[in-house]
């Protein structure tokens, strides 16, 4: 029997470090971890991962139907996990990225060693202008999304001409929209504020304050709800690239302070 495609996903780091599996953000690629990579990766096995009809994922992964959801995101990487044979890693992701982590830290705790969220939320926003987002795409592509998400994605307008930025939109012009409406779908549906207090496991919270699609209150909730997480303001936007070594320092120092060479 044929085994079920995975989510596109890339190895870097000593095979024997300490798992660390990257989540990416709505309309982006792996790449959008580029800039903390070389960071990360020279203490942690890391694993980016693709969203379904993002990069090199199939779009297929996710359900079409509008019943797309983050638990079934979550999913998908606890396979990507499983065929590592990884029983625990360190998890961080990039809004909806940060999602799925913080879903897996709810309802699989014993596969989480540690949770960064890095512009994330625990509900974002209601599902009216996610559907009504969805439609657009499946109706008109992702044209309509590429001309507005300059000013969503980033604290200062010049970042989308700097060679990462110009990248970053690529892999949006390339998303395939049944893979991206999927997504939208999930969002639609995401709603983790009635149990954060669920999640036990070491968690840094990190804010943009230039962050216009999660301010910094969507930050500053997910530190109030979650028991004895730890808060860090940066001067980012909403793919938290305009400072990496800040976040890629703060995320060290997290990992860092965990125990146990494989956790």
């Amino acid at each position: 029997m044929a085994q079920p495609h995975l989510l596109h996903h890339v190895l870097d780091g000593p095979p024997s470090a300490p798992p660390l599996v990257l989540g990416p953000s709505l309309g982006t690629s792996l790449h959008v971890w580029s800039p903390q990579l070389a960071t990360l990766a020279r203490t942690h096995r890391v694993l980016r991962w693709d969203l379904p009809g993002h990069g090199g994922s199939r779009a297929d992964l996710l359900p079409h139907d509008g019943t797309s959801s983050v638990a079934a995101l979550a999913a998908q990487v606890l396979r990507l996990a499983d065929a590592q044979g990884w029983e625990s890693f360190a998890y961080a992701g990039i809004s909806l990225g940060g999602a799925v982590g913080a879903h897996l830290a709810v309802h699989h705790p014993e596969r989480v060693a540690s949770l960064g969220l890095v512009c994330s939320s625990a509900h974002f926003g209601p599902p009216e202008p996610w559907q009504e987002r969805a439609a657009l795409v499946r109706r008109e592509g992702v044209g309509p999304v590429l001309e507005t998400s300059p000013g969503r994605w980033f604290g200062d307008p010049v970042t989308a001409e700097t060679l990462l930025g110009r990248a970053l939109l690529r892999d949006l012009a390339e998303t395939d929209p049944v893979g991206y409406a999927a997504c939208c779908d999930a969002l639609a549906a995401y709603d983790l504020r009635p149990d954060l207090a669920r999640i036990t496991v070491p968690t840094l919270v990190v804010g943009g304050s230039l962050d216009i699609a999660t301010p910094l209150d969507h930050a500053r909730e997910l530190a109030d709800g979650i028991a004895d997480a730890t808060l860090k303001a940066c001067a980012i936007g909403h793919l938290a690239v305009e400072q990496p070594e800040a976040v890629g320092a703060a995320l060290s120092t997290h990992l860092r302070a965990l125990k146990g060479p494989q956790y």
